[in-house]
């Protein structure tokens, strides 16, 4: 729904909006009662204010002022995601216990407004509107053929419809979507598999700061590595680290081999920081800048849905049977699809699309 109004007015009111209905949802869950409410707050109207503040926000701004640097600054942006889940689970966790979980939402809905709206008055729709030209450069650059990288992704931007009537935006959806199902099911199944495996609940929640931290320190290499080499084979690297991580997990946390459980969820985190500049990266070069907000914002929810839809099976399983082993181990699988995908994909009809005479060879 605001994926075509981003490209139009930018991201400053969204994130505006965005932050206070994150703030107001987030204090409000200190007061619930039922899980009616619950559903209502969390499931819903909180939603709706990380959706306005997220990474389609955000990532598309940079996305249009940024193109041959664009890797190094989506990865530097979102080592804040990752700073988060370094800090957040075992503060919150703290908290909680200190305080009960009522004053824990009361604290991390003033945070939320603290960190949000003072940090939408910076932001800028495109560098075009301020006469400026993207990754910085001058208008004596530009013109001296400078900035040929960036009127290339200008030109070749695909609208919406255009967008949908190419392989390429499905196959993506599809490898991104089989990527991303790891972070949601681990972030929700990580406490539940370690405790029922003898660990504590500290110990469990610290699982995913330590995760955090590779992700957090391999975004700018990530980037760096982006802007230098085909984002596609690195996606294809980072999607197979993951999987193979979230095996060795698996098989350690049986085990209690206390050693590989820390270096699985290490390596899962050097993994995970290459999925956010990857995919901003991948859908920009296939796609262009232009309408990048409306092409991002129609891919996400297909995407939303299947990373969703992981944590359910996997809960589901353990009803059934009692463990999470099988289920996580299917969960580790879709990433290896997802970078066999990833490795093969080619943008071959998104150009033939703009310029008939393209040929099969473009990929």
């Amino acid at each position: 729904m605001i994926g075509s109004y981003i490209d139009r007015f930018g991201g400053r009111p969204f994130i505006v909006v965005g932050g206070i209905v994150l703030s107001v949802s987030l204090y409000s869950l200190s007061g619930i009662s039922t899980l009616s409410q619950w559903l209502v707050l969390n499931g819903l109207i909180l939603t709706i204010g990380a959706a306005m503040i997220g990474n389609l926000v955000v990532n598309v701004t940079l996305g249009k002022w940024f193109v041959e640097r664009r890797g190094r600054s989506v990865a530097l942006a979102g080592m804040g995601i990752s700073l988060g889940g370094i800090l957040l689970p075992p503060i919150t966790t703290w908290i909680v216990d200190a305080f009960g979980w009522r004053t824990s939402w009361q604290l991390l809905g003033f945070g939320a407004a603290l960190l949000t709206l003072p940090m939408a008055l910076i932001v800028r729709r495109s560098p075009e509107d301020y006469n400026l030209f993207p990754d910085g450069k001058t208008r004596q650059q530009v013109a001296e053929g400078q900035a040929a990288a960036a009127k290339a992704d200008y030109d070749k931007s695909m609208t919406r419809s255009q967008a949908m009537r190419t392989s390429s935006f499905y196959f993506l959806v599809l490898a991104f979507g089989l990527f991303q199902i790891s972070i949601t099911t681990m972030l929700l199944q990580t406490i539940p598999l370690m405790t029922d495996a003898g660990y504590s609940r500290l110990v469990a929640s610290s699982m995913i700061s330590i995760a955090s931290v590779p992700a957090f320190f391999s975004k700018p290499l990530w980037g760096i590595l982006i802007d230098r080499h085909s984002a596609k084979k690195l996606a294809a690297i980072g999607a197979t680290i993951t999987g193979l991580s979230v095996m060795l997990i698996v098989f350690s946390v049986a085990a209690h081999i206390d050693l590989l459980v820390y270096g699985g969820f290490l390596f899962m985190g050097l993994g995970w920081g290459g999925l956010l500049p990857l995919q901003e990266v991948i859908w920009a070069s296939f796609f262009g800048r232009r309408y990048l907000g409306s092409v991002r914002s129609t891919a996400m929810p297909f995407t939303f849905g299947m990373s969703a839809l992981g944590p359910v099976l996997v809960a589901y399983y353990y009803d059934l049977v009692g463990n999470y082993d099988l289920a996580l181990l299917a969960i580790a699988v879709c990433n290896l699809a997802s970078a066999i995908m990833l490795y093969r994909i080619r943008h071959s009809d998104a150009a033939a699309l703009l310029d008939p005479s393209v040929s099969d060879a473009t990929g």
